[in-house]
């Protein structure tokens, strides 16, 4: 009976602090704009974010490849747009990557 009573007391006081409604919340942003450029650009972003006190402080936009189609000013404000679109708010900082794989290039 008392496991239950802490488990309900944890469970209030996680609901009350919005950490859980963040947490699912963010994922749904996240996977929105994650649809949502793979859309406009053909290749599907991993899209990370990091809530503080209730803000959104950033999101990490990383493509699985370089993108060429468009120029990179374009493709960040692409990037720009849907997640402020989809996250409802403007981060402090969005982070835009690329993976570049293992392959063997020129060396700097």
């Amino acid at each position: 009976m008392r496991k239950l009573i802490v488990i309900a007391f944890a469970a209030c006081c996680l609901t009350g602090c919005g950490l859980v409604d963040a947490l699912f919340n963010g994922m749904k942003h996240s996977q929105a704009v994650e649809a949502a450029l793979k859309e406009a650009t053909g290749s599907k972003p991993q899209v990370g974010f990091n809530w503080h006190n209730g803000r959104l402080r950033s999101v990490t936009v990383t493509f699985p490849s370089l993108y060429g189609a468009k120029s990179l000013s374009e493709l960040a404000n692409l990037t720009r747009a849907a997640v402020t679109k989809e996250f409802q708010q403007t981060p402090d900082s969005i982070v835009l990557g690329f993976e570049l794989g293992a392959q063997s290039g020129p060396t700097l």
